[in-house]
């Protein structure tokens, strides 16, 4: 069984101290009206005293060794003092402030699990080696070797990366590359770990042993980064660096002056800096609790203390700046042709398939109110495109590239090649139309960006993104974004955030895994969405329907905690340099002067509770 010394070495007081000292004080305090008692209330106090207040004190003095300096450091001498000078009770009132505001801290400042275990977790760990003509076999991720054939089933996350070498499937790489498609897999096909395979099975050719392949990179990234992460500096260390000082000079210039050892104890527990001990974990807790009602979940809220402060907004591209869907952005079609009629045939075409690109045209012709027809033949050719029979026309969507490899002299009637993907529309064999589609910004994004300047200290934007180069340099230019990098693994978004934060405090916001190594390495990360618990588990706060406007409200609430807890925490330390005043020359004992600042803890943990009763207001931009 652990030692009283060894359960808080690395963590905040244990419940029992916190018990122990409040009981003891009752007990005091009831057996007061007897007389009788007085020797062993005496006891019973120093006894509480010393078995709650060793292990406080332990902490303090390891931390101290360690060169924290703290403003808990004066509560640790408190606790020394009194026992020296035999002022028992007054001691048990700084071990019930002290333990008091380290269980409110650590329940305020607890973390979610490790997103390395859910990064890990989602790897599998069983694969099917595919040998022709014999059963699959099952064996472990480990054992695959390069030139291994893999069975890769419906739904399947892929174990390494390989080589597609029989079937045809769609695949899901969003997590890995940051790509909002799913994209086609034939044979030839290259395809990545932890991938996500569609509805079909495909076999594929091991390149890499799983501990070299794509996802298994992105876990070594992501554990470098846990190794490296920014520490953050808390607000009570801050102030209380000039604090502690102070008060421990004021106390012993009173013993001094005096020659009463006494009046230095009495000058220290009024010094007894609760207000930062306590009130600010209860005000991060507040806000915490604000905004989980506005579906923000705040994994770590050291970063509500920081997050109003960064100066550098750098912003995945899919699923955070855009909706992760692609729209039909443009639909060119010959000057004779009628667009609502070649839409309406094509919507019909494409009404059963499951393809991104195929609802963007579904959700498009709906728009318009334009009825969609029964589709009499239809042929989807690996890698051929799709073609259909509708309402006796033939129609046909392939590609640019398929229809010039035909029909070289169908250039001079194609639009020029442009940011996004594309797909060309065929009626009876002739031209009709090309359709370009984009991942949209959000709507909220331009009037975001442009608020950021006047209302926050981010001053410098940029777009880090998986995604192709011109994709990003497309949203970029919507958003008014100079500083964009395409086509970025995982370790390149690291090595980016990594440079930026040497520079400056770094908010990265992104959704994807691809995303977790730059989240966790970033002095704050955002994630947004709720599907994706890597993601989640390496940032530092989640948004849970993804939208700028909430990212706005974290950072608000960010600058409204720091402004309360900063109130608490200042207001709280006058009165007490004023308590220390009078405890110097002798006005005020210990305990009185324990009890003069509890009363000061009250007012600035009321203070700290308005933190929870921010009422939600739409900002300037949100609103316009």
């Amino acid at each position: 069984m652990p030692t009283p010394l060894e359960t808080i070495d690395s963590g905040a007081a244990p419940r029992w101290i916190l018990l122990t000292a409040v009981a003891t004080l009752a007990l005091t305090l009831a057996l007061v009206p007897f007389p009788a008692t007085l020797e062993a209330r005496r006891w019973i106090a120093a006894g509480a005293l010393l078995i709650t207040g060793a292990p406080l004190a332990w902490q303090l003095l390891r931390g101290l060794l360690r060169g924290h300096t703290g403003a808990d450091l004066l509560a640790g001498v408190s606790i020394v003092t009194s026992l020296l000078l035999q002022e028992y009770v007054a001691g048990l009132l700084v071990v019930t402030m002290l333990a008091g505001g380290q269980q409110l801290e650590s329940y305020a400042l607890g973390r979610a699990s490790s997103a390395l275990k859910a990064l890990a977790d989602r790897m599998p760990r069983i694969a099917h080696r595919y040998v022709e003509g014999q059963p699959p076999q099952d064996i472990a991720v480990d054992a695959i070797v390069p030139d291994d054939q893999l069975l890769i089933l419906p739904h399947e996350i892929v174990p390494v990366d390989g080589i597609v070498v029989s079937g045809h499937t769609r695949m899901n790489e969003a997590y890995l590359t940051g790509e909002p498609w799913e994209l086609a897999k034939a044979p030839g096909a290259t395809v990545i770990s932890g991938a996500i395979n569609g509805n079909d099975q495909v076999v594929i050719r091991a390149t890499r042993v799983a501990h070299d392949s794509r996802y298994a990179q992105i876990l070594e990234v992501m554990k470098d980064s846990e190794n490296n992460r920014p520490r953050m500096q808390r607000l009570a260390d801050t102030l209380g660096a000039w604090y502690t000082p102070l008060a421990l000079a004021i106390a012993a210039l009173a013993w001094l002056f005096s020659g009463d050892p006494i009046r230095f104890l009495s000058v220290l527990v009024v010094a007894t800096p609760c207000p930062l001990l306590i009130a600010i974990p209860v005000a991060l807790a507040g806000t915490v609790s604000q905004a989980a009602r506005r579906g923000i979940v705040i994994r770590n809220p050291a970063v509500l203390e920081t997050i109003d402060r960064c100066e550098t907004l750098i912003l995945d591209k899919t699923g955070t700046l855009t909706a992760g869907e692609p729209v039909l952005v443009q639909q060119s079609t010959l000057p004779e042709a009628d667009a609502d009629d070649i839409l309406r045939l094509v919507a019909s075409l494409e009404t059963d398939s499951r393809h991104p690109l195929a609802q963007a045209i579904v959700r498009e012709a709906q728009r318009r109110n334009l009825p969609v027809e029964v589709v009499s033949e239809l042929s989807e050719p690996p890698g051929q495109g799709l073609t259909g029979r509708i309402a006796g026309r033939q129609v046909e969507l392939t590609s640019r590239k398929r229809l010039l490899a035909r029909r070289p002299e169908a250039a001079s009637l194609l639009s020029p090649t442009g940011a996004g993907l594309e797909c060309v529309v065929l009626l009876d064999g002739e031209y009709a139309a090309t359709y370009r589609f984009e991942d949209a910004p959000r709507p909220e994004g331009l009037p975001f960006i442009r608020h950021l300047g006047p209302r926050h200290a981010l001053h410098r934007v940029m777009i880090v993104s998986g995604d192709r180069e011109s994709e990003v340099a497309s949203v970029g230019a919507q958003l008014g974004i100079t500083e964009l990098f395409g086509g970025q693994s995982p370790a390149d978004k690291v090595r980016i955030v990594r440079e930026a934060t040497a520079q400056a405090r770094t908010l990265y916001v992104g959704d994807g895994i691809n995303d977790a190594p730059a989240l966790a390495a970033a002095t704050v990360g955002v994630a947004f969405g709720r599907s994706n618990d890597v993601a989640a588990g390496a940032a530092h706060a989640v948004i849970l329907e993804p939208s700028l406007a909430r990212l706005d409200e974290l950072m608000h609430l960010g600058r409204r905690l720091r402004s309360i807890a900063l109130q608490s925490a200042l207001g709280g330390m006058a009165l007490s340099i004023g308590g220390m005043g009078f405890a110097a020359v002798g006005l005020l004992g210990p305990v009185v002067g324990a009890l003069l600042q509890e009363g000061i803890d009250l007012l600035s943990i009321l203070n700290a509770l308005r933190t929870a009763t921010a009422p939600r207001q739409r900002t300037d931009w949100e609103t316009g």
